[in-house]
């Protein structure tokens, strides 16, 4: 298997350079990555840099704190594809989630469904490490009911990342259509192997070529 076809090449720092970009875009060229993932900004920039490419342009809606209303996620979705975007992983209103407030969650989803609709991929970010099982469970439950194409464990800004007991419970809970990509704290091949197996398919990680190289990775994305 080409392990680089599991991985989002990622950079989301805020400090991110052009030359670190087109280093990004490089890689991700050289290695065959699934996606180069990156912030909205940056989008236009990486499709034409990958143009030719069977590498994706991935982006991020609603980041890191899912706090924005539908309506301005789906503005969000849809100026992202339109600049060339082929994936966006969105983040939920997570507050909503923990006031049991489900129509909103679904809704929120939803709005970016339906933006990307026939156009990009929709991964959406549950942010596990501030979740409850049940909460997982719910927010995977509703981002199927919604329509998403994956569910994500995180962004990897907040106070933890991925772990295999986060992407088996998802696997379980959204069954085997819909996709579970693991991101935050996936640094080596063990640790992208130990969320294959527990059920990811895809993987977001600033450490892709060390991973692909099979060295250690430092990044926390």
């Amino acid at each position: 298997m080409n392990l680089a076809k599991l991985i989002d090449h990622t950079l989301l720092k805020a400090d991110a350079t052009q030359a670190e970009v087109t280093k990004l875009t490089e890689e991700a060229r050289k290695y065959e990555f699934a996606s180069v993932c990156v912030n909205p900004t940056w989008v236009a920039y990486c499709a034409e840099q990958l143009k030719g490419s069977p590498v994706k342009v991935c982006t991020v809606i609603g980041f890191p704190l899912g706090a924005t209303t539908p309506e301005v996620k789906a503005f969000e979705a849809s100026n992202a594809i339109a600049n060339g975007a082929t994936e966006v992983d969105m983040v939920i209103n997570i507050g909503a989630l923990k006031d049991g407030n489900n129509e909103l969650v679904q809704r929120d989803i939803q709005a970016v469904v339906d933006a990307a609709k026939g156009k990009a991929l929709v991964k959406v970010i549950i942010e596990t490490c501030l979740l409850t099982d049940e909460e997982k469970v719910r927010a995977s439950e509703l981002s199927v009911k919604a329509g998403a194409d994956f569910v994500k464990t995180s962004t990897g800004f907040s106070t933890g990342g991925a772990t295999p007991a986060d992407v088996a419970l998802m696997r379980k809970t959204v069954g085997p259509d819909v996709g579970v990509k693991a991101s935050g704290g996936v640094r080596n091949l063990q640790d992208l192997n130990n969320m294959v197996e527990a059920g990811a398919t895809r993987i977001g990680a600033s450490s892709g070529v060390k991973i692909v190289e099979g060295e250690e990775g430092t990044s926390s994305y």
